[in-house]
């Protein structure tokens, strides 16, 4: 299966408001597939439509090569691993005892709870009450459920909101791993940077359209212009051409040890996102 999703002319309505129009992509076996856009552009309809939370209007969606229609048979959906603001989490229950319940319904070894609260940063906490946890940690164990059973396809929505920097590393790392490990991963986020180091390619939506998709590297190529900004040792900063011209004058620089620095033009992901939407990043 090279395809994990494929999605053909999606779209979904909400009585007279039309959410997603002719949405069509794929996410391939194996990659982590970033879909980026602005808070109300269809995101996290799209993951519930994907994870037959939702019966989408028209097109044909098929996930891990069923139709989503076909997708809550118990053989399925214990591929999948979601994390969205709906905890599925026991808040009278310890942090340990909820991953065990999970354990026991996906037939994962009890083993298995300490390895994910390692990737998550709570492995002195197994033993602490969910409600008394601040949102940030209720979210990593979240996260933690979410692969406890190592899915096939894990869609993570906004997975990262809550967490300071040096979690949201430790998250990562643990994402990368599971990704190398063969777990797909379907990721929705506002963060810029974290679609930046995680994303194989990245889709934009927006008004309930895809606007483009492409790996991040070809994305900042697209949308870069045709210029170098050089960083010459008295402190000025040169625009200059991308061209025979230009290269010259960078050797001119260079032979008279002039040169501090050069910059390539390209725009970040948060740049295309603003190009694209209109939109400031919130």
């Amino acid at each position: 299966m090279e395809h994990i999703i494929e999605v053909n002319q999606l779209m979904k309505t909400f009585g007279n408001k039309t959410a997603l129009k002719n949405v069509s992509f794929h996410v391939k076996k194996g990659e982590t597939f970033g879909f980026l856009g602005p808070s109300g552009s269809g995101k996290t309809t799209t993951i519930k439509i994907l994870t037959s939370q939702l019966l989408h209007t028209a097109g044909n969606v098929n996930v891990l090569g069923k139709s989503v229609s076909k997708k809550k048979h118990p053989s399925i959906m214990e591929k999948i691993g979601i994390l969205t603001d709906n905890s599925g989490l026991y808040d009278r229950l310890s942090i340990y005892d909820n991953l065990l319940l999970y354990c026991k319904l996906y037939g994962v070894k009890e083993n298995r709870i300490s390895e994910v609260l390692e990737q998550v940063n709570l492995a002195n906490e197994q033993r602490t009450i969910v409600k008394e946890l601040s949102k940030g940690m209720k979210q990593r164990v979240t996260l933690a459920r979410a692969i406890i059973h190592k899915p096939a396809l894990l869609f993570l929505d906004e997975p990262t909101s809550a967490l300071d920097p040096v979690n949201t590393k430790q998250i990562h790392e643990g994402l990368r791993q599971l990704n190398k490990e063969g777990t797909t991963i379907f990721l929705t986020t506002h963060d810029m940077d974290e679609a930046e180091h995680l994303c194989d390619r990245v889709a934009f939506l927006h008004n309930g359209e895809i606007q483009a998709l492409d790996t991040p590297q070809n994305l900042r190529l697209q949308y870069a212009d045709l210029t170098i900004t050089v960083l010459l040792k008295d402190k000025r900063k040169i625009s200059i051409e991308k061209n025979a011209a230009g290269a010259d004058q960078i050797y001119q620089w260079m032979k008279k040890d002039e040169l501090l620095s050069i910059h390539s033009n390209e725009p970040t992901l948060g740049d295309i996102f603003v190009t694209l939407t209109g939109r400031d990043l919130v």
